[in-house]
């Protein structure tokens, strides 16, 4: 994700998903910055995360509470993305919208998402923080973007095709600056739900990993679901688990929450995973621009 004269960060990638209003009900979101030497397609999810502020920018009184993506078509980086709002109910407590989000005339992702106004606990539990080793004793995975540092429990190289084990990942993160604004930390959290899912279902097999990516086989996240968890706040660490359920048939999927340093669950998430051979006419299309 780096060029060579500009490296990401991570206030630039929050500065991309500050939504920006054109009307009402519709925002324009951009891309970020295109390199011929790197993958051209944006990550699903950090269209998903322009959603979250555009819906949360919307519904100013309410809190987005739930997310659900299907990525439809691929974006591509450069051009800005169209993102429109169709409200399908709006009340004190509650509202529903749909999110489409288009580039260059063509839709490429719909987001249904849930908003409410939260209210005084009835009952309340959370799934533990799974009981694994601290971020000082986890390895660090480089994944260039200034402001964030990942550190993943028992794997050393997660897209390695010969490192085996429980189809389970352990992701501590690291983030600088730490979003004061709910609606950018949602956003943030929305963010990495996509990036380690289909690592974690091709962890459990040899011979197969996400370094065969776009080159021996076809990969893509096809939805993510968030659910976040009031207050959604930290400092420092945060873990991201995932478990892969089920692969089959061309799709996997993984269920996975995201914890605080400190034990509390302020999301949980889920994302269907396409996992397929390369076919033939694929391998016409120039590597950086497959999914």
């Amino acid at each position: 994700m780096t060029t060579e004269t500009t490296q990401w960060t991570v206030q630039m990638l929050l500065d991309l998903f500050d939504a920006e209003p054109v009307g009402e009900n519709r925002f324009v979101v951009q891309t970020g910055i295109a390199d011929a030497d790197e993958r051209q397609v944006v990550e699903g999810t950090q269209i998903l995360a322009a959603a979250v502020v555009a819906v949360a920018k919307r519904f100013p009184d309410k809190s987005v509470r739930s997310v659900h993506a299907v990525f439809a078509r691929a974006v591509l980086a450069g051009p800005p993305v169209d993102v429109d709002i169709d409200v399908l109910s709006e009340g004190r407590s509650t509202a529903t919208a749909v999110v489409t989000a288009s580039q260059n005339g063509k839709r490429c992702i719909t987001v249904t998402a849930f908003t409410d106004v939260p209210s005084a606990d009835v009952i309340r539990h959370h799934l533990p923080r799974p009981a694994v080793a601290a971020p000082a004793d986890a390895n660090a995975s480089h994944m260039p973007m200034a402001g964030r540092e990942l550190r993943l429990v028992d794997v050393v190289d997660v897209n390695s095709p010969d490192e085996v084990g429980p189809p389970e990942i352990y992701a501590w993160l690291r983030y600088d600056p730490i979003p004061t604004r709910d609606d950018l930390a949602k956003a943030l959290i929305a963010y990495f739900t996509g990036h380690l899912g289909i690592s974690t279902t091709m962890r459990a097999h040899a011979g197969i990993g996400t370094a065969q990516a776009h080159l021996t086989v076809s990969t893509a996240p096809m939805t993510v679901t968030v659910s976040f968890h009031e207050p959604v706040r930290w400092d420092g660490w945060l873990l991201y688990s995932h478990e892969s359920t089920q692969v089959g048939a061309g799709m996997s999927y993984v269920r996975g929450a995201v914890h605080t340093e400190e034990g509390e669950l302020i999301a949980s998430f889920s994302q269907d995973g396409m996992i397929r051979p390369l076919r033939t006419t694929d391998t016409a299309i120039a590597a950086h621009s497959r999914l």
